[in-house]
């Protein structure tokens, strides 16, 4: 994903899919906070189902 300020995104975007009892987690894009406290979200893809989830970044082991 492209780092838009440079650094780290505080908020990755993924959209849910569910196969039979599975959920499939599949990364869309990426959210940075601005200086006025909102979001700048970078999209690579759109969901089907309309709905996007944000969760914080997975640590880099």
């Amino acid at each position: 994903m492209t780092q838009e300020t440079g650094k780290r995104p505080e908020l990755v975007a993924y959209t849910v899919t569910q196969s039979g009892e599975n959920n499939h987690y599949h990364r869309i894009g990426a959210a940075w906070q601005n200086s006025k406290g909102g979001y700048k979200i970078k999209l690579h893809a759109l969901p089907t189902n309309g709905e996007i989830l944000l969760l914080p970044p997975k640590d880099a082991a």
